[in-house]
């Protein structure tokens, strides 16, 4: 069996963090291949390291000297490395990264050392080798990742051994680093995991997996044992934080099960993420999670004799197209269609796209309602419990909360609602109490 593991910023923040890590990578023989990200925040008003660089570039940038901040990152590395007991020349790779920052260095290989060094000092902890992503993750010249080309780099410098592996970068066609998205180290585990056919992908946080409701809304949720990678997406898309939105798809393509684990609770089993999940006949629960997110516009579209007129959903939704707007959800009745948008997305083109549709498809009305909430109820075990949405629409109805909007899928992997942006909260953890509690 073959574990890759991803350990994020504040489980690399100092040594009492990287004692955790190689205690838990120790604990199971499978766990050969682990990522690591930049150290993170030890403290709430601490700095994450790739911010420091991120500051010393912009320092740089506008002719401002960076001395003083990279030596904040510099006393970070050295400390970890001093506390940890460690041999690794890390004097030496500060003092290259600072020649360079003096004598011109991308952006982004310079907020790439932050992994780097992470990474160099973690294979030094566990005795493991250390591998460059620069050596094996392969950017395109359109910035997307030839994955063909980096699981074989992968699987050749790899080829069974324990090794540490920097995340968030890789390098271009020219050699040149290029660093991913924030959040990006989660993708390079993915990509090892599905480039070594790991049987299971840990990614290792500051949370015990992945919460039914939010904690800053809810309190103390329960966290979710099993989640399918659909419920995910489901989650994710309507404002759940749970990973990085491209963490998903190199290991879902490979069928690898995914378990978020929390590094100061090693021993809480965590959420496992999987393409179809076991039946759990202790677990009651057919609701996954419930989120959601503020600030949407309604635009209704009314017409008698809407819906026999040939492509008139079509002629609504191609004025959305024209002006480069994201449309959330199209409930519709017989003589009226609901457009859902995020605000933002219309702000500045709302009477534009009014305008065009009155000329386009000539309604008997347009009606705009904003200030709109989405909540959505996810859950793949729905579909088999009749009534959950009857029981949904009575919960909020008895807390006098008014539903502007309804939405389901025929999958009925999750339903949608949207009432005001002032009732979101409540709406949260009404529906949270009526079927989790």
């Amino acid at each position: 069996m073959l574990k890759v593991l991803k350990f994020g910023g504040t489980s690399m923040a100092d040594a009492k963090q990287f004692a955790k890590v190689k205690a838990i990578v120790e604990s199971d023989p499978s766990r050969r291949v682990v990522v690591v990200s930049a150290a993170g925040k030890r403290f709430s008003e601490d700095h994450k390291i790739t911010d420091l660089l991120l500051l010393c570039h912009a320092h740089v940038k506008y002719g401002v000297s960076a001395e003083s901040v990279f030596d904040m990152i510099s006393q970070r590395y050295v400390e970890i490395r001093n506390d940890c007991g460690l041999s690794t020349d890390i004097e030496s790779e500060l003092q290259k990264i600072k020649e360079k920052l003096l004598n011109g260095i991308s952006k982004d290989e310079l907020v790439s050392r932050g992994e780097y060094l992470s990474a160099r000092l973690m294979a030094d902890y566990l005795g493991f080798e250390f591998i460059d992503s620069a050596h094996w993750v392969r950017f395109k010249l359109d910035g997307t990742i030839d994955t063909e080309k980096s699981y074989e780099l992968l699987r050749e410098l790899a080829d069974g051994r324990k090794v540490v592996i920097p995340g968030f970068y890789g390098a271009m066609p020219n050699g040149s680093i290029r660093i991913m998205s924030r959040g990006g180290s989660d993708i390079t585990g993915a990509l090892a995991a599905a480039a070594l056919d790991a049987d299971v992908y840990e990614n290792w946080t500051d949370v015990s997996g992945i919460l039914m409701a939010d904690p800053r809304i809810v309190d103390n949720p329960e966290p979710i044992k099993y989640i399918t990678y659909d419920e995910l997406r489901e989650l994710s898309h309507m404002g759940a934080q749970v990973l990085h939105e491209g963490t998903i798809f190199p290991v879902r393509q490979k069928n690898i099960p995914l378990n978020i684990r929390n590094t100061n609770a090693p021993e809480d089993p965590g959420s496992l993420i999987m393409e179809n999940c076991p039946d759990d006949d202790n677990d009651k629960q057919f609701i996954t999670g419930i989120t959601g997110k503020k600030n949407f516009s309604i635009i209704t579209v009314a017409k008698s004799g809407m819906s026999s007129e040939v492509g008139f959903l079509r002629k609504v939704l191609e004025v959305f197209e024209k002006y480069n707007v994201s449309v959330e959800y199209v409930p519709s009745g017989i003589d009226s269609v609901s457009v859902v948008v995020a605000s933002k997305g219309v702000s500045d083109c709302l009477y534009a796209i009014m305008g065009d549709l009155q000329k386009n498809v000539k309604p008997d009305s347009i009606n705009v309602t904003e200030n709109i909430a989405i909540v959505a109820v996810v859950g793949r075990k729905m579909a088999y419990k009749p009534g959950m949405s009857g029981r949904l629409f009575a919960a909020l109805g008895e807390s006098k909360i008014n539903i502007r909007m309804i939405s389901q899928s025929c999958e009925e992997l999750n339903i949608i609602a949207g009432v005001s942006n002032d009732d979101f909260e409540k709406a949260v953890q009404v529906l949270y109490s009526s079927f989790v509690k």
